[in-house]
């Protein structure tokens, strides 16, 4: 595997963890910090769930590449 791949899947990891952690403190179920501006705030699921996405497809991509 060369390093490019192995960056961009680390990449691609972390936008889908990114992307989770975005859903849930948009949805509240994930108030951490306390003082973060995202919390119940409905847009930061449609952004979380649009990192997600976007993480997993390029995990797939890159899968597919193999």
């Amino acid at each position: 595997m060369s390093a490019l791949r192995l960056i961009l899947k680390i990449i691609a990891v972390l936008a889908v963890l990114m992307g989770l952690i975005w859903i849930g403190q948009g949805t509240g179920l994930f108030p951490y910090p306390a003082s973060s501006f995202m919390i119940n705030q409905s847009p930061w699921i449609l952004r979380g769930a649009l990192l997600a996405l976007a993480g997993l497809v390029g995990l797939y991509l890159l899968r597919r590449r193999a």
